[in-house]
């Protein structure tokens, strides 16, 4: 058994709890990696492995006992927000039901220690000031309301069990692990910048740009993008509050800088020399006009100095890890750029 103090990464074989669980080892913690692979990847695992659903109370105190496990960060659970308009049974079960799974096994095995991955979707329809954490909570879609009740419940844990919680409400997580070894990977990619350089290689034919009437300044959604390494940072952080006991809270995990749709094509062109090819559609449902973080108690609580924030760096490690996960032959490669050059 090892010395280190082991931390149960539910979800820790997809995107950003992959980069929690190399985060971890880097600061001496001993990650075990908790996943039912529905959307993780073998290949992303840093650290012991269980395979098994936050649905299942057994699997979860065999590996409560297994591993010694000191705290938990809960990364589990379903995103897209589209998904969630169309199948909101889904996101409370598998969020809000696998939390509260997960929370029964951690108070029979004596933990109390959560981080816990909830968004800045809790906030719903905002104005365009960045959103500090005492913002009225009004999600308008599923996903974020399945967050919200999360964020609920553990106050109520807190209160009741003196259960030690962090509540990290990521912006948009972007970006990939400077190494290139770990990034953003799914079957079915739902995700602004990933999906933009799908549509680059090839893989994807369908890319549009999701409304340009917006009351914004050139018409498209505005977000607040993060990079994963800076998130995996602010986990690790959290966790040694808890660890030192601190009771824990809601941060917001951005950068306080709000970018449009149209900017991010832009610095995708820029990175790659192609413009992206797309379709300007009408709105989806759930998806407000402008989404940013009001940083500063993650400023102050957790230390949060975003290192690879800034949009130049997180689209570069994008593209380095989508030209290595999707690979293209060279006769594919002259066919898009001339798909895309002017005389086409």
């Amino acid at each position: 058994m090892s010395d280190r103090p082991a931390i149960l990464v539910t979800g820790g074989a997809g995107y950003i709890g992959s980069h929690c669980c190399r985060a971890l080892d880097a600061a001496g913690y001993r990650p075990v990696v908790y996943d039912n692979f529905s959307t993780g990847h073998r290949s992303f695992v840093t650290g012991s492995l269980v395979t098994g659903d936050l649905k299942d109370g057994a699997k979860l105190a065999h590996a409560f006992a297994q591993y010694g496990v000191v705290a938990v960060m809960q990364l589990a659970g379903c995103g897209p927000v589209g998904e969630s308009v169309a199948d909101p049974q889904k996101y409370y079960i598998n969020n809000v039901a696998g939390t509260l799974s997960l929370l029964d096994a951690m108070r029979a095995a004596g933990c109390n220690r959560l981080v816990f991955s909830s968004t800045g979707a809790v906030y719903g329809n905002a104005d365009s000031k960045a959103l500090p954490e005492n913002y009225p909570c009004e999600p308008i879609n599923p996903y974020g309301a399945s967050k919200w009740m999360i964020e609920r419940m553990l106050a109520d844990y807190r209160n009741a069990y003196g259960l030690g919680s962090f509540a990290l409400r990521y912006f948009n997580a972007s970006g990939a692990d400077a190494s290139g070894g770990i990034g953003e990977l799914r079957d079915n990619e739902t995700h602004l910048i990933p999906r933009a350089m799908m549509a680059l290689q090839g893989h994807v034919q369908d890319f549009a740009v999701f409304g340009d009437d917006y009351d914004t300044p050139d018409g498209t959604a505005i977000r607040d993008y993060i990079h994963v390494t800076d998130l995996a940072a602010a986990h690790v952080s959290a966790l040694k509050l808890l660890m030192q006991g601190h009771g824990g809270g809601a941060c917001n995990l951005g950068t306080g800088i709000g970018l449009s749709v149209r900017e991010i094509l832009a610095a995708i062109a820029a990175e790659t020399g192609r413009e992206v090819p797309h379709a300007v559609k009408p709105r989806r449902s759930g998806d407000p006009a402008y989404l940013v973080a009001d940083p500063t108690a993650a400023r102050a609580t957790l230390q949060f100095r975003p290192m690879h924030s800034d949009l130049a760096t997180i689209v570069r490690t994008a593209w380095a890890w989508h030209q290595k996960a999707h690979p293209l032959k060279a006769d594919e490669l002259v066919r898009i750029d001339a798909d895309l050059s002017p005389a086409a």
